[in-house]
């Protein structure tokens, strides 16, 4: 795989947005069609009811942080939301942090029956993107469950929106038998959109301590991503300048994904010819599973 030619971060948030368009009405489908709140679902502590909650309850994160109080009306059984009160102090660590976040998000809307995900996910779901509309891609969005004053842009969030909705989805259809299929396009977008923040961010600095690695990632289909971590810091370039690689992993779109969140184990996926590595030190690969912490 050679070069690959630069991306247009305005047509490509755009093609995230329509992304996002699309699957929400999918995502509230698989919603109102669970047979089985309390199935057990693809995370093994939560049941298909609590996936939902949460989802409900990630929609109504980024709405929030992206809307003003006069764009969005509250949830009345809800009542005013204050994030920071369920954060640990600053000084946590990612995985605490949203951890936290992922407890309260159940118990926002776990015990709640007036309040249905679907429902919930499809209002919210058409505002956040009535309110972004024309706003820029790097437009910058204060999310202060990802580290105390922590800004991100309006790109990587509408990118999270959609990895959220797609990883949830298949969650809640591993539990129900239902299908929830995720398409290349749909997994090279939230890659693109929100990895290069997301996995710098999520970085386990004392694992990464002394630690100097410069991975290639090369997404089937056009994307690539230096991923390079030196001395507990990591930075993520897209389309960078040409340099030196320790490990090259080459992989399918939808893989990747499934495989950064721990939905698919990476031995699985070379097994099946869907991930490899190479370059002067493949074994290296397993190394960036390592460092990138998991809630």
């Amino acid at each position: 795989m050679g070069a690959v030619p630069g991306f247009d971060p305005v047509i490509e948030h755009e093609k995230t947005r329509a992304a996002l368009r699309a699957v929400v009405p999918r995502l509230v489908r698989l919603l109102r069609d669970v047979p089985d709140p309390d199935a057990s679902s693809g995370v093994p502590v939560w049941t298909v009811g609590d996936v939902g909650a949460h989802l409900a309850a990630v929609y109504l994160a980024y709405c929030s942080i992206v809307s003003t109080e006069e764009s969005v009306e509250p949830v009345e059984s809800l009542g005013s939301v204050e994030w920071d009160s369920v954060l640990p102090p600053g000084d946590a660590s990612f995985t605490e942090r949203i951890a936290a976040m992922n407890a309260k998000s159940v118990e926002l809307f776990g015990g709640d029956e007036h309040v249905r995900p679907g429902d919930f996910v499809a209002e919210r779901g058409e505002t956040f993107l009535r309110v972004t509309e024309g706003l820029a891609p790097d437009n910058p969005v204060s999310a202060p469950w990802y580290g105390k004053g922590a800004t991100i842009t309006l790109a990587t969030v509408t990118g999270l929106m959609l990895s959220e909705s797609l990883v949830h989805g298949l969650d809640i259809a591993r539990g129900t038998g239902l299908p929830w299929p995720i398409g290349p396009d749909e997994a090279r977008l939230v890659l693109g959109q929100s990895m290069p923040t997301m996995m710098a961010l999520a970085l386990d600095r004392a694992k990464a301590q002394g630690v100097s690695i410069a991975f290639d990632l090369r997404i089937k289909g056009g994307l690539r991503l230096a991923v390079v971590v030196e001395d507990g810091t990591m930075t993520v370039t897209r389309d960078a300048p040409p340099r030196t690689y320790d490990c090259t992993i080459t992989a399918a779109p939808a893989t990747f994904l499934l495989v950064s969140f721990r939905r698919t184990p990476i031995w699985k996926a070379i097994a099946r010819g869907h991930m490899r590595a190479g370059g002067r030190r493949p074994w290296l690969a397993m190394r960036l599973g390592e460092l990138v912490a998991s809630p």
